[in-house]
């Protein structure tokens, strides 16, 4: 058996657990906050049996796409922030980040 941990951002989210839904993967669902930007993810704990991991990946991947946008960089700490003048950066965000890890044991009560 095996946990996986998907890390998607919010506006993802929905359509992505309706989608295991679907299939019938069962999700738990943990409002997250990433630490670049500051904003809310959306983290799924998806426990499943191990010939089913490729099929929810493909579904995490379907499900979670990635796109730019433009960020105001954060002021310099302890700097002189007179002459600091921000330009907005374009960076890409969105997609999932996600883990797979080993279940030695699952109990449900």
């Amino acid at each position: 058996m095996k946990l996986i941990l998907a890390v998607v951002e919010d506006k993802d989210s929905n359509r992505l657990i309706d989608a295991l839904g679907k299939e019938e993967f069962k999700t738990t669902k943990l409002s997250t906050t990433g630490g670049f930007l500051k904003e809310g993810n959306t983290t799924l704990m998806i426990g499943c049996n191990d010939d089913a991991v490729d099929e929810a990946l493909a579904i995490i991947k379907r499900n979670s796409s990635q796109r730019e946008q433009m960020v105001a960089p954060i002021s310099p700490m302890g700097g002189n922030a007179d002459s600091y003048i921000p330009q907005p950066i374009n960076i890409e965000v969105g997609g999932a980040t996600v883990f797979v890890l080993p279940v030695d044991q699952f109990f449900q009560f």
